[in-house]
């Protein structure tokens, strides 16, 4: 286990995306793959989680590697879960993959779309148009992990929105995480896994047209580096704009991503992966629709209280070097450093009370920067004890520094209607005045230790700790607040059990308890050291392969309380106070894979009771925002095999929300939605593949993504997509 595998390859069926669009780019593409030779051997890739993956098999092949490329809708390992390449079947909680076959087939262009088709998963926000937040078991979180390597601790969000372009797979590990990932948010992690360079040379380019003014062009490049004995690589970009379905009356909004990515092979136990992502992103700053009377009024989804001149631009830079080294079959080292730095700036109107018929606003800019380091050095044993169990032990160290100052000034606007608001403000520039200048350190140190103790085929139990210690400067200087506090100290201890047990093999139970951890980010008076935010969860499941290798469903039970909320002080809305008690439980089911020859089907069914259950300030009881009863959704395509029909498909599906409060006060609501899509495809040949996709069938009018009372982010309109892709 470990060694360099050479295997049957093929070129890759799908490709992934970059950033350089133009007329010239199929002929650079073709160029540069003929430039490689056909016949190259093909060698290992590093997977996500440093365990060795195959360069892209054929559907004769082997197997799927953790991390790799998923033939179908269906995966069968990960190691999301566990940083190690293991089975899902074989992880004692609940881990939901999203293949990038189907973000083919869905022709999916934002990470919101990948994990609609996801159980007990919702779209939170998009921080006024600058990112991604999502609900997951009725918690917020607003950032993710990239190749199991969290983003920047210190950020509250991420400054660009996430670019699917080189994206491989989607995975979500549901509940808290910490034991592997230190601080995070108790409902689950994110997990984008990359696309790998490959030995076998491939290349893609996909071009996408459709309403709103949307343009896309995205392609990837793969093969080995003829100079260099064992070194292959990736570059992959997207590069998109659109004028949107809302009202801004101003330029449009457009992003820019590039992300190559290398791997050296010197020798067959070694392996050393380079992977960078570079975005850039210019967008309407759009707060979406304002709540009125409890409700957001649907009148009108093109409503925008903001002006033409109201924009944001984020960048987001990291860099990721892995390398790993079989000491022997049973040792494998590992060794990844992570950096990160991006800035965002934001010039704006914002929404700050609507009184009767109007909204008052104020102008807001902001200026903000951030940058981070991640080490993580592990050592992954395999060993049979006296008792002949087998063992997978993994340990590590992670050293993480990371750092962010935002300054916040603000002044004066004009007021609006609030039916009809007429643009046309003239920003006073020369009247700012300062908000906040906030500088946020934090260093943080963990140790951890894991172990997949396997007694026979088809029981085993994983068992696991971190302790982690952070060293905290969070200063947020206001008009009235010029002190500074004095560093904090945090401690967290986040322990993890869980048992597989596989009674008949198409049939696996499993049950887990697992912890959370997250530093408060808050001023609290005198500069007390706060107790962190905790979260726990206990989760019961099952998977059952109801097709051996082709059809899982999988079903889970859990409960998560989070606690140590942080507040503002009633006493004195400069600082915090650490009060209340949250707690989320419910059941969820999810099915992915093919039912026939080309029948392949994804989704997930949710119920979720969410609700504040200790507070001295918020009512017990209220729902938790954005977190509805029931959810559900359903994708499904069907491809011809055979006759005069071959290589055309359609396929459609389904989603629908519940109603879902806007806020933890719950002083608004917004209705449930049940939204319809469609598609019709043709591949040509193995080269060409158009599709058309329409998303809302129905032209239903609806609040997609509920954040506060001035944030509320309407769904689409009825939209067509075009796309047309050419693979080599």
């Amino acid at each position: 286990m470990g060694k360099a595998v050479r295997a049957k390859t093929r070129p890759g069926k799908y490709g992934a995306g970059a950033l350089l669009a133009g007329s010239g780019l199929p002929a650079l593409l073709c160029s540069l793959t003929m430039s490689w030779p056909l016949g190259a051997a093909a060698q290992t890739v590093p997977a996500e989680g440093g365990e060795t993956v195959l360069s892209e098999l054929s559907v004769t092949g082997s197997g799927e590697r953790a991390g790799g490329p998923v033939i179908g809708y269906r995966a069968g390992r990960s190691a999301t879960a566990t940083r190690t390449d293991t089975a899902l079947r074989d992880t004692p909680q609940s881990v939901q993959v999203v293949p990038r076959e189907v973000l083919v087939d869905q022709q999916d262009v934002r990470l919101t779309d990948a994990l609609t088709n996801v159980s007990n998963v919702q779209p939170a926000g998009t921080i006024q148009g600058r990112s991604d937040t999502y609900i997951l078991r009725g918690f917020r979180t607003q950032t993710y992990a990239i190749d199991g390597l969290v983003q920047s601790p210190v950020n509250t969000f991420q400054t660009t929105q996430r670019d699917l372009a080189n994206v491989e797979r989607v995975e979500l590990l549901k509940g808290p995480a910490s034991v592997l990932y230190g601080q995070g948010d108790p409902g689950g992690l994110i997990n984008i896994v990359t696309r790998q360079p490959t030995f076998t040379p491939t290349a893609d380019i996909t071009a996408q047209g459709g309403s709103f003014g949307f343009r896309r062009v995205q392609g990837s490049v793969s093969g080995a580096i003829p100079s260099v004995e064992g070194l292959a690589a990736r570059f992959s970009f997207g590069t998109q704009d659109e004028a949107t379905f809302r009202n801004f009356g101003g330029p449009e909004n457009s992003r820019h991503f590039f992300a190559p990515a290398f791997f050296w092979n010197p020798d067959p136990s070694t392996r050393v992966y380079l992977n960078a992502e570079f975005s850039r992103q210019h967008s309407q700053y759009d707060e979406g629709l304002i709540a009125r009377n409890g409700r957001v009024p649907l009148d009108n989804i093109r409503r925008f209280y903001g002006e033409p001149w109201s924009r944001y631009y984020g960048e987001s830079n990291t860099i990721t070097l892995l390398a790993e080294h079989d000491v022997n079959e049973n040792l494998t080292l590992r060794q990844a450093i992570n950096g990160q730095w991006g800035s965002f700036d934001v010039f704006a109107t914002r929404a700050i009370n609507p009184v009767g018929t109007t909204v008052a606003r104020r102008l807001s800019v902001v200026d903000s920067l951030y940058n981070s380091i991640d080490s993580r050095t592990e050592a992954l044993l395999r060993f049979n004890d006296p008792f002949a169990f087998r063992h997978t032990m993994l340990a590590g160290i992670e050293v993480v520094d990371g750092y962010r100052h935002p300054y916040s000034t603000q002044g004066s606007a004009t007021t609006v209607s609030f039916l009809n608001p007429i643009r046309g403000s003239v920003p006073q520039v020369g009247t700012l005045t300062l908000q906040s200048d906030l500088r946020q350190k934090l260093q943080l140190f963990g140790l951890y230790v894991q172990d997949q103790i396997e007694f026979f085929p088809g029981l085993q139990l994983v068992l696991g700790v971190r302790f982690d210690t952070a060293n905290q400067l969070y200063f947020q200087r206001t008009p009235t607040n010029p002190n500074k506090p004095p560093e904090q100290n945090l401690t967290g201890v986040s322990p993890r059990v869980g048992l597989v047990w596989r009674p008949l093999e198409p049939v696996t139970l499993y049950g887990s308890y697992t912890t959370s951890f997250t530093p408060q980010t808050a001023n609290f008076l005198n500069g007390v050291s706060p107790p962190p935010e905790t979260g726990e969860q206990v989760e019961v499941g099952a998977r059952v392969d109801l097709i051996p290798d082709r059809l899982t469903v999988s079903a889970a039970a859990f409960r998560i309380v989070r606690q140590n909320v942080a507040v503002t002080d009633p006493n004195d809305n400069r600082y915090a106070i650490i009060t209340g008690e949250q707690r989320s439980q419910g059941l969820e089911g999810d099915i992915a894979g093919e039912i026939l020859p080309g029948w392949k089907i994804i989704g997930g069914i949710g119920y979720l009771d969410a609700e504040v259950t200790k507070d001295r300030f918020i009512t017990v009881g209220n729902r938790l925002p954005a977190a509805p009863v029931f959810s559900t959704s359903l994708w499904s395509t069907y491809q011809f095999q055979a006759g005069p029909l071959r290589g055309w498909g359609f396929g459609g599906g389904v989603t629908y929300v519940g109603e879902r409060f806007g806020d933890v006060s719950n002083s608004y609501r917004v209705g449930a939605y049940a939204r319809l899509d469609a598609t019709v495809f043709y591949e040509i040949d193995p080269t060409w593949r158009f599709a058309v996709n329409g998303r809302n069938l129905t032209d239903r009018r609806y609040i997609e993504q509920p954040f506060n009372t001035f944030n509320n982010l309407p769904g689409a309109p009825l939209t067509v997509l075009a796309s047309l892709t050419a693979r080599y």
